[in-house]
Formats: C-alpha cells, sequence, structure tokens
C-alpha cells in the first residue's frame, strides 16, 4: 500500500460505506457499496443496482469503474467495498474479479466488514490465472 496513505484508505472505507446506503436492491436485499481510487487521487464511487431481469443487475465495484472510465481514468492503485456482511470481509463476485483485472493486475482490493477492519488483496490475487487484455495478443494456431 506504498502508493497511498493509511488516509486514503480510511478515507476509501467510509465512503464504500456511505455508498452502500445508495444500493438499489429490493430483490437481494444484499446492499454493497465501493470508492476506487484513480491514480492522480480523484475518488470515484458505486453502488449495486439491481433489476427484475436478474440478469441487468450491476455490482457495485462496475459501477465505479464505468464512472472512472467515462470521466477518462484508467489507472487505479485501489477500491475499497463493503457490504452488511458481520463475520466476514466483502469479496467482488467473479464477474468483477475480471472487470477489475482488465486495469492492471496489481493494485488493492480493500475488502471490509460493518466494523470497518479490511483485508487487502491484489487484483491479481482475487483472480489467479486471469486472462487480461496482453493475453488477446498472444501468438495462436493458425
Amino acid at each position: 500500500m506504498s502508493e497511498y496513505s493509511e488516509d486514503q484508505v480510511q478515507q476509501l472505507v467510509k465512503k464504500s460505506h456511505e455508498m452502500k446506503q445508495m444500493s438499489y436492491c429490493p430483490y437481494s436485499n444484499f446492499p454493497v457499496g465501493a470508492a476506487l481510487l484513480t491514480a492522480d487521487g480523484t475518488v470515484f464511487t458505486g453502488c449495486n443496482v439491481e433489476n427484475a431481469s436478474y440478469g441487468l443487475v450491476i455490482c457495485a465495484e462496475r459501477t465505479a469503474i464505468v464512472k472512472a472510465v467515462s470521466e477518462g481514468h484508467r489507472k487505479f492503485k485501489a477500491m475499497a467495498l463493503a457490504s452488511d456482511l458481520k463475520e466476514i470481509a466483502i469479496v467482488p463476485c467473479g464477474a468483477c474479479r475480471q472487470f477489475l483485472v482488465e486495469f492492471g493486475v496489481d493494485w488493492d482490493v480493500i475488502m471490509t466488514k460493518p466494523d470497518m477492519t479490511y483485508e487487502v488483496m491484489k487484483t491479481k490475487e482475487l483472480l489467479p490465472l486471469c486472462f487480461v487484455p496482453t493475453d488477446l495478443q498472444r501468438v495462436r494456431v493458425v
């Protein structure tokens, strides 16, 4: 976590917990919030937004990243996640793990609990043997 301070971590954790209050989750009743720190220090937030057609749900992680990308950001330092899970820290779903590694395999995911404690893992640790953009440039059989 040398690329950002403990104060920034605490700010991300706090914002992620605030964002879960904005969640629209009438079907799962599982609010999730996210706060994303970009390379230049800008913070983008997100929450999960559900839909009666379950396949159209967008997770908090993807909401925050889409907001950042739509504003011209492509490099990220860290993302904090929050939910109401009491006994374990929230972890990204499989689809979000793939979405995270699209933007690098070596940035931090700060997974929190409601008591504001957290665990940190690199994106590549969350999705070992991940498929990344450079894999599309590998030599293939013709």
